[in-house]
């Protein structure tokens, strides 16, 4: 079985720690209450960024507009190309990153209407130019199918972290560049789906943005690589862009936590009982937290707990939104 050429180096292993140690930090993001929101704005940023790098001109703003389903003034090559990455990427969750036949699928919608041959291999050669500079000449397409039959059967086996794996079909996926268009797009998705089937949040963090951020670094990645017959550099290049990404999400979490943690602080302290503060940090943490679970977070039995609430929404330190069955709990008044 062909197994792509690479090495575990040491900085890949320090990076593979740093960021299965900061994933955890922003693991309960999936539980929040600003999820929604969260994955709404991410993937916003991430759709912005893939085609930003491919010369899209939209903004974030119009993008937004797109998803919401206004009427947007632009290029229409590029209003479509924006339109079927949000279908793409809505099928993110569903893509089974081993099936060829789930990307093939993917490109169909990604490339729809913009290409003549979405969701099926070329039929051409093609290189990569950087002005009139061959920087990539991709194999000849009737390798594609046998080449692309290679790759998926050696994710399906290979036991290599996830991390790592990722990475590795990411440039094997350029090298070969199976389609007529959309290689830079997919091979960015497809690292998603891959990684996604690892940790369920990465379907919702914005690698992209520091992708068109590094663009030029991440081009000469592929290059070295290219070079190097290994895609042991661009793995590197890839798992510290990844590491910078959870790193700038807990570092603004951090800023918004503490600026809501302070005017809290000032305002309740003086006036709630220690049993009180375990309370509403609690909802701060968790806005859906139930009474039951109040009881195990706080120590104290139920009718005590409802006791405190009662004061705490009487001083309006904490409030409830929407109805008891389907509501949740704000902190903060």
């Amino acid at each position: 079985m062909y197994t792509p050429p690479f090495e575990i180096t040491s900085r890949i292993i320090e990076l593979i720690s740093v960021v299965s140690e900061k994933i955890g930090e922003i693991q309960y993001l999936q539980d929040s209450a600003q999820h929604v929101q969260l994955r709404k704005e991410n993937r916003i940023k991430t759709i912005h960024a893939s085609l930003a790098i491919e010369n899209n001109s939209l903004s974030i703003e119009q993008i937004t507009a797109i998803i919401e389903g206004k009427r947007v003034l632009g290029n229409p090559n590029e209003i479509k190309e924006v339109e079927n990455s949000i279908q793409a990427y809505d099928l993110l969750l569903s893509l089974d990153p081993c099936s060829e036949k789930d990307l093939l699928k993917a490109h169909a919608l990604m490339m729809r209407d913009l290409v003549g041959r979405s969701g099926k291999y070329r039929t051409d050669g093609v290189g990569i130019f950087d002005g009139e500079t061959v920087v990539h000449l991709a194999p000849p397409a009737e390798r594609v199918p046998a080449l692309m039959s290679d790759l998926f059967a050696w994710l399906k086996a290979s036991d290599v972290h996830p991390l790592v794996k990722s990475c590795v079909f990411h440039y094997e996926f350029e090298f070969i560049h199976p389609f007529q268009d959309g290689n830079g797009r997919m091979g960015r998705l497809w690292q998603t789906a891959i990684l996604k089937d690892w940790k369920a949040i990465f379907a919702w963090l914005p690698v992209e943005t520091l992708v068109k951020e590094h663009q030029k670094a991440y081009y000469d990645a592929l290059g070295a690589s290219d070079r190097d017959a290994n895609s042991t550099g661009f793995i590197e290049f890839m798992l510290s862009l990844i590491a910078g990404t959870i790193e700038n999400i807990i570092e603004a979490e951090k800023k918004v936590t503490a600026s809501v943690t302070q005017k809290v602080t000032v305002k309740v302290t003086p006036k709630v009982t220690a049993n009180q503060q375990k309370i509403i940090d609690a909802i701060k943490a968790n806005p859906f937290v139930t009474q039951e679970e109040l009881v195990a977070i706080v120590g104290i039995a139920r009718k005590n707990i409802i006791a405190n609430m009662k004061k705490l929404q009487e001083s309006g330190l904490i409030k409830r939104i929407g109805a008891d069955k389907n509501g949740h709990w704000q902190a903060g008044g």
